[in-house]
């Protein structure tokens, strides 16, 4: 069974260059959350040297809360700002993935989700999504994506990151996530977070735990 690795960069973290060649798709941050014209250049080198796919991570311009404060916006508003974000990295960008609270309201709200399908890009979000209903009406490609060191609600919804036991620390239990996600949620990419100290012995201890478990690490699959 195969299943992608993707991992948000170029935020600023500095295991960027470690947590490259463990990985298949890279989420690289556009500006506006974190990052500069430096880093966006770094991590899209970085990415073609170790042959990862290159996805956009576009989200809220609010750098003291890293995009993770949820900010009112209109549809047209969330399209022009991913629009412009995703023009920064510019050909190299083969799907869309968007950051934080950008990322959770495009999940919940189907007007936000219609917006993003008009980028011209694949969008990868939570299965079960606003974001996905609205890709498969839209006939846009949906990236149904799971969280390896992320804990989840009953109702699929992740636990907020102020809450208690938000985090998976143990790739072994990581492992068991994502087969449970993969077999009943349909989930092609695992994402693992680059911005703790501990992320790239995570990443390397989960890389080959999914592959003792009989999981080719193989980047999804795109038109």
């Amino acid at each position: 069974m195969n299943i992608d690795l993707n991992c948000d960069l170029g935020e600023g973290s500095a295991f960027d260059a470690d947590l490259m060649p463990l990985i298949t798709s890279a989420n690289i941050s556009c500006g506006a959350h974190a990052g500069d014209d430096a880093s966006i250049r770094a991590a899209l080198a970085l990415a073609e040297r170790h042959g990862v796919r290159v996805g956009a991570h576009p989200g809220f311009a609010d750098r003291e809360h890293f995009g993770r404060r949820e900010m009112p916006v209109t549809p047209e508003q969330a399209r022009d700002l991913c629009a412009a974000q995703i023009a920064r990295l510019g050909p190299a960008a083969r799907y869309v993935k968007a950051h934080g609270a950008l990322y959770n309201m495009a999940c919940r709200d189907a007007a936000l989700a219609r917006a993003l399908t008009h980028l011209g890009l694949p969008l990868m979000g939570l299965p079960g999504s606003a974001m996905e209903a609205e890709c498969e009406s839209a006939g846009v490609r949906f990236i149904a994506e799971g969280f390896a060191d992320r804990r989840y609600r009953d109702d699929g919804s992740l636990v907020p990151r102020s809450e208690a036991g938000a985090f998976v620390e143990s790739p072994a239990q990581a492992v068991e996530q994502a087969r449970s996600l993969i077999e009943t949620r349909g989930v092609e990419t695992l994402c693992v977070h680059g911005d703790n100290p501990e992320a790239v012995d995570f990443v390397r201890a989960l890389r080959a735990a999914l592959e003792r478990a009989g999981f080719t690490i193989r980047a999804f699959a795109l038109p």
